[in-house]
């Protein structure tokens, strides 16, 4: 069996052709989009790395280990993998291409924002947020017409709802350390993505989400494994 069959995939249409979504788990994602192979996030406790294709890129959102795992970055990267990924992640790994909040760039054709994630609620016990401004990244990846965004680890920040031509949205449900399902429908109402994945959700209750937004023409709930 093919290491990604036990995976859920989605495709769609782009006007630059398909773009294929493979729900890996938790945060993370394989994207194929015209014989390129890109990762989001590589988390080792949701799939066997070595089992699957290695990556052209890998975008990391930040340096926390179900995030950016060292083992599972190592499976996938060759010599010719082009990793963009923040200043904290940099230390980590070599090699690759630090993107700060608000930069934009292409990457091997790619169009590619870097937008803010981080906590304004959501405090550890002596306050600290659980993920710090200016410390991680959303990523907009735009193929053909069509703009993917996927949130990283935030909460239902400014910057998320000055968001426009949101195509495809991946926004976080894993608590306490992200989005509530009320903050996550707050979001998709500010930018109105025409579909909406809640990821990187844990245990909680992603139907609420979808009873939030039911009557929200135009912006479609799609579930999927990825706890």
């Amino acid at each position: 069996m093919n290491a990604l069959e036990k995976f859920e995939t989605d495709t769609l249409p782009t006007s630059a052709g398909d773009l294929a979504i493979t729900f890996l788990g938790h945060g993370s994602l394989l994207l194929a989009f015209r014989g390129q192979t890109i990762y989001v996030d590589v988390f080792g406790k949701v799939a066997d790395y070595s089992k699957l294709p290695k990556a052209d890129i890998v975008f990391l959102t930040h340096e926390h280990s179900d995030h950016m795992d060292p083992d599972a970055l190592a499976s996938v990267r060759t010599g010719k993998t082009v990793l963009v990924y923040t200043e904290a992640c940099a230390r980590q790994a070599e090699g690759g291409i630090v993107m700060r909040n608000g930069d934009r760039k292409t990457v091997d054709g790619i169009p590619v924002e870097a937008v803010a994630a981080y906590n304004l609620i959501h405090m550890r016990e002596n306050g600290q947020p659980f993920h710090t401004k200016g410390a991680g990244n959303g990523y907009i990846l735009t193929f053909g017409d069509t703009r993917v965004y996927v949130a990283g680890d935030t909460e239902n920040i400014p910057e998320m709802k000055a968001l426009q031509d949101i195509a495809v949205a991946f926004l976080p449900m894993n608590l306490p350390y992200t989005m509530t399902p009320e903050m996550a429908a707050e979001a998709a109402r500010a930018f109105k993505p025409k579909i909406l994945y809640p990821y990187h959700f844990g245990k909680t209750d992603t139907q609420k989400l979808v009873e939030f937004l039911k009557d929200e023409k135009g912006i479609e709930v799609r579930i999927r494994k990825m706890m």
